[in-house]
């Protein structure tokens, strides 16, 4: 008996740290392909705040948690076995779904510009004070779902494109800890960044000195940094639009849109001695967010005179 415990022992020993191999395996795994999101992540984290800069601060955080579990369900449930299923049967078609959602992107960026700058408003705001507050927060959300749906399946296929070589088990459990663990990063840090308001107020009353002008300073700040967040999300719905776009045209032959961008990065960055880097990638950003731009603008007219057409019927 006492041996045959210690070889039971012995072998609970090795599946354990086989399993704890395994797991770091996929922390490893997971971790890569996440930095290789890390893009699409800021971009996501840029956007959001757009969708809850109109609420009232009592509903900010309730309005950012449906989002969230929107974006779980989003990257869980409808993603994760779509990515499985198509890597396993059909990953030729992974690309031209990336570009239908880029396009998507470029026409929602489009249309905050469009509402923006002198047209007709599309939707409501809280300023034009909605007959209906449930709808307005309903309809807010399921924008904001819309257009997490494209960010993440966006995250969603890069990170499969790092953990392609894996098994199907493994390519799961790795797109589910991304998923999750991103989720928690975006939107911690959309809840953190449009509660800091609150906290400057907060901070305002206390007896300190540091804490004072600390809350003052946050309050002052707040507005500028809520504006400047919204219109980094247009931009960013533009810029990640655009590019899915270029480089989708790439993967299936069509080089010339995406290599005139990487020329033009490449004269930048080879040309601006330290800071090329950065300069280069704003350069590709900013063509990207011209394509966006220009590709939503299209899209974006075909759908307001389609809406006509059947509203006179």
């Amino acid at each position: 008996m006492p041996t045959g415990l210690v070889a039971l022992l012995d072998d609970i020993s090795v599946i354990a740290r086989a399993a704890a191999s395994s797991l770091d395996d996929v922390g490893v795994a997971a971790a890569k392909a996440g930095s290789k999101a890390a893009g699409v992540v800021i971009d996501d984290a840029a956007v959001t705040p757009s969708y809850v800069t109109d609420f009232t601060p009592d509903r900010e955080l309730p309005v950012i948690l449906r989002i969230a579990r929107g974006s779980l369900f989003n990257k869980l449930v409808i993603l994760l076995p779509a990515a499985l299923a198509l890597s396993a049967l059909l990953p030729a078609a992974i690309t031209p779904l990336l570009m239908l959602g880029g396009l998507f992107l470029c026409f929602e960026g489009a249309e905050k510009l469009i509402e923006k700058f002198g047209a007709e408003k599309i939707g409501e705001t809280l300023e034009d004070a909605p007959t209906d507050v449930v709808a307005f927060e309903n309809e807010r959300v399921s924008g904001a779902i819309r257009t997490d749906m494209i960010l993440s399946a966006e995250i969603m296929a890069i990170a499969l494109a790092e953990v392609s070589n894996e098994g199907l088990v493994q390519q799961g459990i790795i797109l589910a800890v991304v998923g999750i663990a991103i989720t928690v990063a975006v939107y911690g840090t959309v809840g953190l960044i449009v509660k800091m308001d609150d906290i400057g107020l907060h901070l305002s009353t206390k007896a300190s000195s540091l804490a004072k002008a600390t809350g003052r300073l946050l309050l002052r700040a707040m507005p500028i940094l809520l504006i400047l967040l919204a219109t980094v999300g247009t931009a960013a719905m533009l810029w990640v639009g655009g590019g899915i776009i270029l480089h989708g045209l790439e993967e299936l032959g069509v080089h010339g849109p995406a290599d005139i961008a990487h020329v033009a990065q490449y004269a930048v960055e080879t040309s601006t001695g330290p800071l090329g880097g950065v300069l280069g990638w704003l350069t590709y950003a900013v063509l990207s967010a011209v394509v966006g731009l220009f590709l939503g603008a299209i899209v974006a007219a075909v759908v307001h005179a389609v809406a006509k057409v059947r509203g006179k019927h």
